[in-house]
């Protein structure tokens, strides 16, 4: 007779084996999320999805459920606009932010999981941590070791929509959605750039530009790190 373990027992499982590792840091918490990818890997998609809710909801994980779903086909495939809601809910960091974006929304959006629209709604949010949901999401679009193949319209069209949100944490997502795109498009970053000049914040035009220019956000710092003058600007 085969025993079915539920989500909620892989969730304690999960949990109990993360609070008893000796050293708790991202290699070690990597090596108990892998075996339990090889133990899901024949579940079904469903049990996983709830597995990852019940670990974000009960105790308070991202990154391990996130990656669970990514690497089971079964269940990313099954990633649509209300599970992406409810796997991010209550969203409070730039760290919580981009590892759902970068892992979850983005792959979605990126393999037509989830419609613009859904983005789109995100980057009109009155929170912030979902209007940098947006931008992070065009990560994936556009970063070649995620699978990005580049998409210029829509990586533009979220920025447009932020390009006078000067919270800080939106302003550096656009500034990293921009310099994701350059090794696309780069006349196209160039040609945004001027023609929301007056909009955007420092901060972002000064890294784009460094990205365009340099192939670096920070050029100057790059330098000094290694013992070296910063590089003169035009």
């Amino acid at each position: 007779m085969t025993v079915t373990t539920s989500a909620e027992e892989f969730a304690t499982q999960i949990h109990e084996q993360l609070q008893a590792l000796p050293v708790r840091n991202a290699p070690s918490v990597n090596a108990v999320r892998r075996a339990f990818s090889r133990i899901l890997r024949k579940e079904d998609g469903r049990l996983v999805l709830e597995l990852a809710t019940t670990l974000r909801s009960r105790y308070g994980y991202r990154a391990v459920p996130y990656e669970l779903i990514l690497a089971h086909p079964g269940a990313f495939k099954m990633l649509d606009e209300r599970e992406l809601e409810e796997l991010g809910h209550g969203l409070d960091s730039w760290g919580a932010v981009d590892t759902f974006a970068r892992t979850l929304s983005g792959p979605a959006w990126r393999d037509g999981l989830i419609q613009d629209e859904v983005i789109l709604k995100w980057a009109h949010s009155p929170d912030r941590w979902w209007r940098r949901a947006a931008l992070v999401s065009t990560v994936a679009l556009n970063m070649r070791t995620h699978g990005g193949r580049g998409d210029v319209p829509r990586t533009l069209k979220v920025c447009a929509l932020l390009v006078d949100d000067h919270d800080d944490m939106v302003e550096k997502a656009l500034s990293w959605a921009l310099r994701e795109l350059v090794i696309h498009d780069a006349r196209a970053v160039e040609e945004f750039i001027a023609e929301y000049e007056g909009l955007l914040g420092s901060r972002i035009r000064r890294e784009a530009r460094n990205k365009l220019r340099t192939g670096l956000k920070n050029p100057g710092r790059k330098a000094n790190r290694q013992g070296r003058p910063p590089a003169s600007t035009p």
